[in-house]
């Protein structure tokens, strides 16, 4: 097995934001996707909110790419259920009669590439090679529609096969139901890599939430560990916090954040904090740092409310940090006091910067949400097809496109409009160009 320390650069790939981002209230558990239910939403601010991130990012001296958006709406689900007609016919017979299908159909949560899939290095994969899993994201309608396009997207980017593996999604079944990388992140010292995996439920387990789903299954995790070849001592599996579900964290990633030997948690993160801590420490050793925050110095309420562990953790050419938090962290004194605590206290965090994310942000999704985490040697990046890594080139392209093509204001009502399907059709078809990605999309293959 190569060595945990062999020479990878970090790539966010991040989701574009799609030209149907609006506010429906689709994700239960998601405290700010139901409180922000049926507001305007604005796709183009949206979009260009981050593309301003990405933006940032490469200026730190970080490794940045771009996923490309989902077809929406998604007319082959609506026809599925018995939907028929021209386009035109199938999105008013759906608006009259199931108008929740319209949204479900319509969101934009592809953006959200930290659930795209769960990814696994080449240097801890026993066959050497670079694994991705999409995930089913089978908890939440909406959501379960994204593996198909997700698998073309990720197996037209990483087609080398001698480098790159990419999974079939799991099975859409409630035992599997896998929510991707935000349930996942690698810790690394010069010990040994760790992929820590959180779950929320599993047989016979009777420690559970009790007000909203807990999304990840422990048997999806075990089987992502399987498909890439993990050893049994580079992967460890913890149970979510039943508290921490219940006051609104759905996925680890609202209460957890790692990169390195840098870990920064919430007391109720994970069941057992101490003894997960404890673990991770024989595990990976002096190196690491955990830095944990106590229901009374950040109340759960406070930190799922403001997204401060949902930042994005940007390594620095350096070795150290860049802690990108959300700009609601800031403005609340509880939640700046515990970052500004992060940045004081010895660890690997450099600097923290806070972003405007805040059309994301009341749909439910920070920093962390917007961006897929791969980890590629200087061979494997010169092996990814496509043009999306992200340059000054690329970055004003899109900006271009964005204002060309999005709209400013966005309501449930106006998913209906055939205008806005072939909008979205004409801008995705010259995103794919412009990506050089080819026909990724059903409109396209025919």
């Amino acid at each position: 097995m190569v060595h945990p320390r062999a020479r990878l650069t970090e790539y966010a790939f991040d989701g574009l934001v799609g030209p149907t981002h609006h506010y429906a209230g689709l994700s239960s558990g998601n405290l700010a996707s139901t409180e922000h239910a049926g507001e305007i939403g604005n796709p183009r601010a949206a979009a260009l909110q981050g593309l301003a991130k990405m933006r940032l990012v490469r200026g730190l001296g970080a490794g940045q790419a771009v996923l490309p958006p989902h077809e929406r709406p998604n007319l082959r689900f609506l026809r599925q259920l018995g939907f028929t007609g021209s386009d035109a016919d199938v999105l008013s017979a759906v608006h009259k009669y199931e108008p929740g299908l319209l949204s479900a159909a319509s969101s934009a949560s592809a953006m959200w590439a930290a659930n795209a899939a769960s990814v696994t290095p080449s240097v801890d994969a026993e066959d050497q090679r670079t694994h991705f899993t999409p995930a089913n994201l089978s908890s939440m309608l909406h959501r379960s529609l994204e593996a198909p396009t997700t698998t073309r997207i990720l197996r037209t980017l990483f087609a080398d096969s001698e480098r790159f593996v990419v999974h079939d999604a799991l099975p859409m079944h409630s035992g599997y139901s896998d929510e991707g990388a935000a349930n996942h992140t690698r810790l690394v010292t010069s010990r040994t890599a760790l992929h820590v995996f959180g779950w929320g439920r599993a047989p016979g387990v009777t420690l559970a939430p009790r007000k909203f789903p807990a999304r990840q299954a422990r048997a999806a995790s075990e089987a992502v560990i399987r498909l890439h070849r993990l050893p049994a001592e580079g992967a460890l599996l913890w149970q979510q916090s039943p508290t921490g579900i219940d006051a609104g964290a759905f996925h680890s990633d609202v209460l957890a954040v790692g990169s390195g030997s840098f870990l920064m948690l919430h007391e109720h993160a994970f069941v057992d904090g101490a003894a997960f801590v404890r673990e991770l420490e024989a595990r990976l050793g002096d190196e690491l740092c955990v830095l944990v925050a106590s229901e009374d110095e950040l109340p759960l309420a406070e930190a799922v409310a403001r997204y401060p562990f949902n930042s994005e953790l940007v390594p620095l050419a350096n070795g150290r940090l860049a802690l990108l938090a959300p700009r609601e962290s800031e403005e609340q004194p509880v939640t700046k006091a515990f970052l500004e605590r992060v940045l004081a206290e010895p660890n690997a965090v450099e600097q923290v910067v806070y972003v405007d994310v805040n059309d994301s942000m009341r749909n439910g999704g920070g920093p962390a949400c917007l961006r897929l985490r791969v980890q590629l040697s200087d061979d494997e990046r010169a092996h990814v097809a496509g043009r999306v890594f992200f340059d000054a080139e690329l970055d004003a392209a899109l900006d271009a496109w964005v204002r060309r093509f999005y709209r400013d204001r966005l309501l449930q009502a106006d998913l209906l409009d055939p205008k806005l399907l072939v909008e979205g059709r004409q801008a995705l078809d010259e995103l794919t160009t412009l990506l050089e990605l080819g026909s990724i999309y059903d409109f396209q293959r025919g």
